[in-house]
């Protein structure tokens, strides 16, 4: 998922914004759980994709970990059946000095 924020610590970056990408990996035993190919069964994506968006492009943070940390907890809050959760958050066009494509926190939680 990508989205235009604002997050960061440098006045650039709260001014100009930045191209952010979030990466779920969620935890649920389909398997067991999806047995009558109803959406009643499982998870959906497009709920999880809304809930990710709201919170990206109404929320502002300094760090990056702050953003992984929060979201982290309103998924686990808002979807009760997902076993586990990985996300991936990575910032592009960070001004510092360096040569790099992006930068990436990885944050996991579960029941």
């Amino acid at each position: 998922m990508s989205f235009h924020t604002y997050n960061g610590v440098f006045a650039e970056e709260k001014k100009l914004g930045q191209k952010l990408e979030v990466d779920a990996e969620l935890t649920y035993p389909i398997e067991l759980k999806v047995v009558h190919d109803d959406l009643n069964e499982t998870v959906s994506y497009a709920d999880v994709y809304q809930t990710v968006a709201d919170f990206i492009l109404n929320n502002n943070y300094d760090l990056i970990e702050s953003v992984a940390n929060q979201l982290l907890q309103r998924l686990l809050e808002a979807y009760p059946t997902i076993e586990a959760i990985t996300l991936r958050v990575r910032k592009y066009s960070v001004p510092i000095a360096g040569i790099f494509d992006n930068i990436e926190i990885e944050v996991s939680g579960s029941r």
